[in-house]
């Protein structure tokens, strides 16, 4: 599945507590049903002086070839998909699961993502350029039984060309969510990968992505410095290094 905007599309994988542009707000920003749970709901309110239209709708998460796939699904519904916030106003909106958790030796957290679309309200003399605001907010449903192992990364940096590619390979039970990523070479040097979100490793998974500095920059080895999970942790890598 993939996105293109009729006009201008502003997609957010997003990593703290309240999420807010234009007049839209998003709370909490992601969610974890538990075994138990059969529904779990998050809040979108309006902080614009006039009415704005909202559709959400929510996608199985995979991750192949390194990169996130969306797929329809049926395993989650949404209530309401489509609703409209006077200014000013709040909603709740539902996620709710229908079948069962996932469940049996060695059973991993589902993940899905809510897509929640800003849409333009049509008005009578409203000319120009209409903007459209993305949420990719992720849903994640845990196991039954036994709670799932933690994740389990495996690292390596490798060159393609005079690019440096970061590849990270998650067997555990539970997602990962890399942030504030920094390399520290083998004299001390600190180069700023990601300031903020990378994004996430799904359980049995492996994501790749590009990083800016050349791959000569870590030719040496060091220290790799990131937040995992919230956690900080740092990760002894060098290029071409193998996962472990």
């Amino acid at each position: 599945m993939r996105f293109r905007p009729a006009a201008l599309l502003a997609s957010l994988w997003l990593a703290v507590g309240v999420a807010s542009a234009s007049g839209l707000q998003v709370s909490p920003i992601s969610l974890t049903l538990t075994a138990s749970q059969s529904a779990e709901g998050l809040w979108l309110s309006n902080t614009e002086d006039k009415a704005i239209n909202a559709q959400v709708r929510v996608y199985r998460w995979t991750q192949e070839g390194g990169e996130d796939k969306l797929t329809p699904t049926r395993g989650l519904v949404i209530s309401p998909p489509m609703l409209q916030l006077a200014a000013g106003d709040r909603q709740l909106v539902r996620v709710i699961r229908l079948g069962a958790p996932p469940s049996g030796p060695g059973a991993v957290q589902e993940a899905y993502r809510m897509i929640i679309d800003e849409l333009p309200v049509d008005a009578a003399g409203n000319k120009g350029l209409q903007f459209v605001l993305r949420y990719s907010v992720p849903v994640f449903i845990e196991p039954g039984g036994l709670p799932a192992a933690p994740a389990q990364l495996s690292w390596a940096i490798r060159s393609d060309g005079d690019r440096a590619m970061l590849e990270v390979a998650n067997s555990g039970g539970i997602h990962a969510q890399l942030a504030n990523l920094t390399f520290i070479d083998a004299a001390g040097h600190r180069t700023e990968l990601t300031p903020g979100l990378l994004g996430y490793v799904l359980p049995g998974a492996q994501m790749r992505w590009a990083l800016k500095p050349a791959a000569k920059v870590f030719a040496g080895g060091g220290t790799l410095e990131t937040l995992i999970n919230g956690q900080s942790v740092q990760q002894n890598i060098s290029l071409a290094d193998a996962p472990r």
